[in-house]
């Protein structure tokens, strides 16, 4: 059964949403009932019959926009396991206001049951993953998954999501030796054997079947090893060999890797495809790759829009501008301003980053230090402690075990 809680002083609006909670839902609506505005994030947490189950807060009608923004944002920092709805009369200034300080959606005052059974189904289910994730990410897992799934994902080709894949891999790799895996799911084109110069016995093909999906110590076997401590597993040769993978069998592939490793990055397809869309189902960490380009950055903030609607909200979420170089005509404040959020990272256009990945020797498996390199550090800085030198290595290897 869901929780919400709900701060508003529109008797008709609160029916409505009670209507909608109790229904198909079967949810329960605690009201706020002091007499003013909460004080805080805790004072509203204190007043539940159990803290620990709230999913969903609505502030509604009648609530101080200013109000409203600051308990979000504080939700968001303390408590960010639980959905914010906000009702009231949507802008674009509102709505962006609405993203920064961490509210799921807003809706319309006026919105009838049925639109808001929908909008408490996908903030419930929200809420759900962003616990889950929250469980993962300190290690308090309740199932047998305890890794951290980041999926790293684009809209189009092009926007350098394997290079990025390669780096964060190899980076954790350094901090978490033999404890971190790169899954290639772009299964008809990927990238990731160039990218890390090796050459597979197994693929993800031979991974989701047979007897490496019902036994976990199989499927490390058909993992290959790198030389600075990471696991690949890698795309199969053929294109039309993504015809043999579902979605089904992507979600029990990540559960079986998150089940042994600290960290598995999944390098995802273009788009949203039924493999992209698995990954991103069981992933904690979402990493967004655009360029510094006119259709990349509108695509994203079509991808962003359509995850919201599909209620695919990750506790962390980070977004990566790549090959930035304000000479193409656009600078960080229109990337930012197209897509209604800012960017986390900004990774500068580099001559090294082309020629490592030409060479299949990503950038933080070298010494080099250029500002590539140094941005490649700070997304890192996201998931693990300070990066530790790295021991340079190459050629071509064939497989391993962890």
């Amino acid at each position: 059964m869901s929780r919400y809680a709900i701060v508003t002083t529109a008797p008709d609006f609160q029916q409505r949403l009670k209507e909608a909670a109790s229904g198909a839902l079967e949810g329960e609506i605690h009201p706020w009932v002091g007499a003013a505005f909460p004080a805080g994030s805790q004072e509203l947490i204190d007043q539940l019959p159990d803290p620990r189950l709230l999913d969903v807060l609505i502030l509604g009608p009648g609530v101080p926009l200013a109000d409203a923004l600051l308990l979000a944002d504080e939700f968001e920092v303390q408590h960010p396991e639980v959905s914010v709805l906000l009702a009231t009369t949507p802008s674009p200034a509102v709505v962006l206001s609405a993203m920064r300080a961490g509210i799921r959606d807003v809706v319309e005052p006026e919105a009838e049951v049925a639109d808001l059974t929908v909008l408490l189904h996908r903030a419930t289910r929200s809420a759900a993953i962003r616990r889950r994730a929250a469980n993962l990410s300190s290690g308090e897992s309740n199932n047998s998954a305890n890794g951290r799934v980041i999926a790293v994902v684009s809209p189009k080709g092009g926007a350098g999501k394997t290079t990025v894949a390669s780096n964060l891999a190899v980076g954790l790799a350094a901090t978490a030796p033999h404890a971190t895996v790169l899954v290639d799911l772009d299964l008809q084109f990927g990238d990731v054997a160039s990218a890390l110069s090796i050459s597979p016995d197994h693929s993800v093909t031979d991974a989701v079947h047979g007897p490496a999906r019902r036994d976990t110590m199989v499927l490390k076997s058909f993992l290959s090893a790198h030389p600075t401590g990471l696991f690949a597993l890698c795309a199969p040769d053929l294109p039309d060999s993504a015809d043999d993978v579902t979605g089904e069998d992507v979600a029990h592939l990540l559960d079986q890797l998150a089940s042994q490793y600290r960290y598995v990055i999944v390098d995802t397809s273009p788009g949203l495809s039924d493999h992209t869309l698995a990954t991103l189902d069981k992933a904690t960490d979402y990493v967004f790759v655009t360029g510094m380009d006119v259709p990349s950055v509108r695509g994203l903030r079509k991808e962003l829009d359509v995850l919201r609607e599909l209620g695919l909200t990750p506790v962390h979420r980070h977004i990566v501008l790549n090959s930035a170089d304000q000479r193409d005509g656009l600078t960080l404040a229109d990337v930012e301003a197209t897509l209604g959020t800012k960017v986390d990272i900004v990774v500068p256009s580099s001559r090294p980053v082309r020629i490592s990945t030409n060479q299949g020797l990503p950038l933080l498996q070298g010494k080099k230090r250029d500002p590539a390199s140094k941005a490649f550090r700070k997304l890192l800085l996201r998931f693990a402690p300070p990066l530790p030198t790295i021991t340079k290595g190459r050629g071509r290897h064939r497989g391993g075990k962890s």
